[in-house]
């Protein structure tokens, strides 16, 4: 065993093609802080995706921080109460704590591990919420047309997590593409990377402007023309006290163009890669002989990793780890059960959401993997009796 090769979780992205191009633009002694490359970026990601307008900022996690503190100054919330998927990440639902609303977290789906339709309609029912945060889990994507219509029979605005989805396909429509606006990440090991980063994607125009003002300090200077000088109007700000004038509660999330350079470059491989990802997905599906599968729907599975739910998860991630591959729980498990949750609302159990607290874990799906790699993978999980 100790002579076969590592399986990885993930792998890098960026090439040394892709860092030799980077080397021959920085010296050219470019700018390297928010420019040109980033818009050329921004507009590229959104022609990619299918959204009006995109930004581009220096994580998933303050992409989510952005659409949150931009619904919050806004004033588009009718309370402060938010619906958040049980299965997600740390910073999906920090943010919701941070602007100071009410996250009321949701259970589990069994068949793509995304927010689940029935529990969010009991919510829903329950609470009337102003808002709702799905994340489509590994790839996965939701049961969007019963979460849309929820969203719209309740005047709830809908926010994606679209961080581990990239390039999957729901009916015809991207993931990200369904809801006021959406997240992405482009950290290492993801879809594609550019090193730290992430994208706020929206077809709203005042949402696009505002975000644009919070990612930077909350002053004008990245806006509209016409936004811009109506902020000035209504304030009565002229043009030098303008400068440092600042209209909104803002952040600095803004990445740079080092960063936007590198994006534009792995943007030309993600068709590749989304496509590896599907295929290995497919492959895993068709070989493992497991009792639990995941089940999504959709047009086409970007895959991120490969979700295993078992009772007989330690000694599974034994079996793994002797045979050289790399696995790690199934995201962060349940949010209900994280430290930082219990402090502040105590233990929150939610039935699915809990299995997979427990049982849950995942295996390698990237670009670079081989199909004996995955054969290598199924072999060792079908060797074990794995009971949900």
């Amino acid at each position: 065993m100790k002579d076969q090769k590592t399986i990885r979780l993930v792998e890098d992205t960026i090439s040394k093609d892709d860092i030799k191009n980077l080397i021959g633009w920085l010296e050219t002694n470019p700018r390297l802080t928010k420019g040109e490359q980033t818009i050329a970026f921004e507009n590229e990601w959104g022609a990619f995706n299918g959204s009006k307008y995109s930004v581009f900022v220096n994580s998933g996690s303050s992409a989510n921080l952005g659409i949150v503190s931009a619904l919050v100054q806004s004033g588009r919330l009718k309370n402060n109460k938010v619906l958040v998927p049980a299965v997600s990440w740390s910073t999906t639902v920090s943010p919701i704590i941070q602007c100071g609303l009410d996250p009321i977290l949701v259970d589990a789906n069994k068949d793509n591990l995304g927010i689940d339709p029935d529990d969010m309609k009991r919510k829903m029912d329950e609470h009337n919420p102003s808002m709702c945060i799905i994340v489509h889990v590994l790839g996965f994507p939701c049961h969007m047309k019963e979460i849309v219509s929820l969203c719209e029979e309740n005047d709830c605005i809908l926010i994606e997590d679209s961080c581990e989805s990239v390039g999957s396909v729901y009916k015809g429509k991207k993931t990200g593409c369904f809801g006021l606006a959406s997240s992405f990440s482009f950290y290492f090991g993801h879809h594609m990377s550019t090193i730290e980063g992430g994208m706020i994607c929206t077809d709203d125009y005042d949402f696009y402007q505002l975000l644009k003002s919070i990612r930077s300090h909350g002053w004008d200077r990245d806006l509209s023309e016409d936004v811009r000088l109506s902020l000035r109007k209504d304030n009565e700000i002229g043009d030098f006290s303008s400068l440092y004038t600042f209209y909104y509660e803002g952040f600095n999330l803004r990445s740079t163009d080092l960063q936007a350079f590198i994006g534009r470059k792995q943007l030309k491989n993600l068709p590749r890669t989304i496509s590896k990802r599907k295929e290995n997905f497919e492959k895993y599906q068709s070989l493992l002989d497991t009792q639990w599968k995941p089940n999504p729907v959709g047009d086409l599975i970007s895959n991120f990793a490969y979700p295993i739910i078992t009772e007989n998860r330690e000694a599974l991630i034994h079996k793994l780890t002797s045979n050289q591959i790399e696995c790690r729980p199934l995201i962060c498990g349940s949010i209900g059960r994280q430290p930082f949750w219990i402090r502040r609302y105590g233990v929150t159990e939610l039935e699915f959401a809990d299995k997979v607290h427990t049982n849950g874990l995942y295996v390698p799906n990237h670009q670079n993997m081989e199909d004996g790699d995955i054969e290598r993978v199924c072999e060792v999980i079908n060797t074990m009796e794995l009971v949900v």
